[in-house]
Formats: structure tokens, C-alpha cells, sequence
């Protein structure tokens, strides 16, 4: 304990990796939160309300003293439908899931930088992430379409050239796979608008982002709203 800190003014640090605020100083988003993901850096992408299509995404380190400090901060874009709980999340619904996800790899129609340190793919032709809900391959990226895996009901990556130039994996829905709620949901750079679910920023955020991430510091995103049921801090 630091010496002149009360008992009472701190809080043990919890699994979560979740850290109580210094008195005199307001605690930081990633304080107030339920959850961090236990790592020691973290994206939060939070939007006004659950009806918002645009707001803010946020990179923090958290420090030895537990401290969470600001990286860099974006503008961000949401699903054309808003925010939806991440666990009532139907596929197709143009909603973006709120909830705290890990981020499994970085991929892009582009090169990765030489500052990139995250495991990176590069898509190719023959590279999809299959949406169809009887598929094996279900929420996957597949260099090639398996047989059971429709065209018509998956992603063709190399079509998306300037929101696929480079990303990362959101987990929604990934380590076990719910048919129907919901599959390719990235952190992308921005297209022309709110997006189909994912959760984006500018090319040059996303640059940054990406030169940051370290995979060995456990990075994850937390997405949800400024208040209410869908609170970032709830997770």
C-alpha cells in the first residue's frame, strides 16, 4: 500500500484486472467497469445509446500501479440498427452485440505494417468468412468455401478492400458458436456509413490501433452504450 493511502480508499484488485480510483481523481472508464478481461490493455467502444450509430472508441494501458491511462481515441461507427445485448443478438439485424470480447487476430487486404506485433492474416482471393448458419465452418474464416458453406450467405474479404484493410477479430460469438446470433463482427476502418454490425474507425485509428495491440498483454474490447441496460461498464 502507498504510504498516506487508507485502507478504506483502495480496492483490491480483482480477476477482472479492475482497479478502484484514486481519492482526488476521477476514476477512468476502464475503473468503473464490471470486467477488463484480466489483461493489461483494453479497447472500449461506447456509444450515447443504444440507438446510436456513431461514437467513440478508446485504447488504454493499464499500468503497474493498476492505473488505466489513455493511448488514443477515435471517432467510431456502429450498426445501422444500433446496439444489442450480445447474448439476445439475432444474425442479420444490422445491430452491433455490446458485451467484452477478446480480440483472437488482425488480418487486412494490405500488408501488415512493420509495427504490427499481433497475429496477422492476409487475405487472398480465396479468402471468406463464412455467415451460413449450417455450415461446419460457421463464424470462420475459410481460404476457400467449404461445400456446406453458401456463397451467398458469407463474406468474400477481398471485396471489402477499404474497410478490410486492416482489422481485428471482435470474439463475439466465436469460441462456441450460437447458429443465428451473429457472425464476422471486426474492428474495421470506416466504409461510407454505419456498418452491418461491426464496430469501425479511420483508417489512421485503426493504423494506430494495430501498432499498439500485443498479444501477449491479453487485449480486449468492451462495446456498449454511455448508461442503461447495454452499459460499457456493466462488462
Amino acid at each position: 500500500m502507498r504510504p498516506g493511502l487508507a485502507l478504506g480508499s483502495v480496492l483490491l484488485l480483482l480477476a477482472a484486472g479492475t482497479v478502484a480510483a484514486v481519492p482526488g481523481r476521477a476514476a477512468t472508464l476502464p475503473e468503473r467497469m464490471a470486467d477488463t478481461g484480466g489483461g493489461t490493455q483494453l479497447i472500449t467502444a461506447e456509444a450515447p445509446s443504444a440507438g446510436s450509430t456513431t461514437g467513440r472508441v478508446t485504447w488504454w494501458d493499464r499500468r503497474r500501479d493498476g492505473r488505466w491511462v489513455t493511448v488514443g481515441s477515435a471517432a467510431a461507427r456502429f450498426g445501422a440498427k444500433g446496439l444489442v445485448e450480445g447474448g439476445s443478438r439475432r444474425q442479420s439485424t444490422f445491430t452491433t452485440p455490446t458485451g467484452l470480447y477478446g480480440l483472437p487476430y488482425a488480418f487486412g487486404t494490405r500488408a501488415a505494417a512493420a509495427s504490427t506485433d499481433y497475429p496477422y492474416r492476409r487475405v487472398t482471393e480465396k479468402s471468406w468468412w463464412c455467415q451460413d448458419n449450417g455450415s461446419r465452418a460457421y463464424n470462420r474464416w475459410v481460404e476457400g468455401l467449404p461445400a456446406d458453406c453458401r456463397a451467398a450467405e458469407s463474406e468474400h474479404l477481398v471485396t471489402y478492400a477499404t474497410q478490410y484493410a486492416r482489422a481485428l477479430v471482435i470474439g463475439f460469438n466465436y469460441d462456441r458458436p450460437v447458429r443465428g446470433r451473429g457472425a464476422g463482427i471486426f474492428l474495421h476502418v470506416n466504409g461510407r456509413g454505419a456498418t452491418a454490425g461491426c464496430v469501425s474507425v479511420p483508417d489512421a485509428a485503426m493504423r494506430r490501433i494495430l501498432a499498439w495491440a500485443d498479444q501477449h498483454r491479453d487485449p480486449h474490447i468492451a462495446i456498449g452504450t454511455a448508461s442503461g441496460r447495454t452499459a460499457v461498464t456493466r462488462y
